[in-house]
């Protein structure tokens, strides 16, 4: 896995319908993911009706034709991103999901079926973040309170930004094993 060529670790950043790269939760997480050194692939998409309509194999199109035949060491998807996960847990790729789209069958089963290498966010407050659909899963889950498919609190920026802020010691967390590992530490 990783980035073949300079053994940096690569991180696969996935963006959402209409929650694009330039997003708070992305952009960030590419900026942290950066910083430590990492090879970040971001693909952009745009989502039509055949995406919408078979959204996994969609996913999995894009990633095949923005990696190649390589895997990497971490995804990082938003919503519709978060579609990747039936591939992720198929290849054994960690992955930080945000809002993943649980009230479809093909992202709560995976999800259902992932190991500790995965943590999960949503909203409380969002219809999509269905955490009762994957009990029993090892992954981690975490619900942010009153947030929304955006993870942020209606009314109240100030809320938003700091619980993003925990959000990103997620994704800083994740990235930081990859570096420890790539050093061996």
């Amino acid at each position: 896995m990783g980035n073949d060529g300079d053994g940096r670790p690569l991180v696969l950043v996935l963006a959402g319908a209409g929650y694009g790269q330039q997003a708070p939760l992305l952009w960030w997480s590419q900026a942290i993911a950066s910083a430590a050194g990492c090879e970040v692939v971001a693909p952009a998409w745009t989502i039509d009706d055949d995406a919408g309509a078979n959204p996994v194999a969609f996913v999995e199109a894009a990633i095949g034709a923005a990696l190649g035949d390589r895997l990497p060491d971490l995804v990082i998807a938003k919503s519709f991103g978060c579609f990747a996960l039936p591939w992720a847990i198929r290849n054994d790729v960690p992955g930080v999901w945000l809002t993943p789209v649980l009230t479809h069958d093909d992202v709560a089963t995976a999800l259902a079926a992932a190991t500790d290498a995965h943590d999960a966010i949503g909203g409380g407050d969002d219809t999509m973040w269905r955490p009762e659909r994957v009990s029993g899963t090892a992954a981690r889950l975490q619900t942010v309170d009153r947030a929304d498919h955006s993870l942020q609190v209606a009314g109240d920026w100030r809320r938003s930004q700091r619980l993003q802020a925990d959000v990103f010691d997620v994704v800083e967390r994740r990235v930081a094993a990859l570096a420890a590992h790539q050093t061996g530490g």
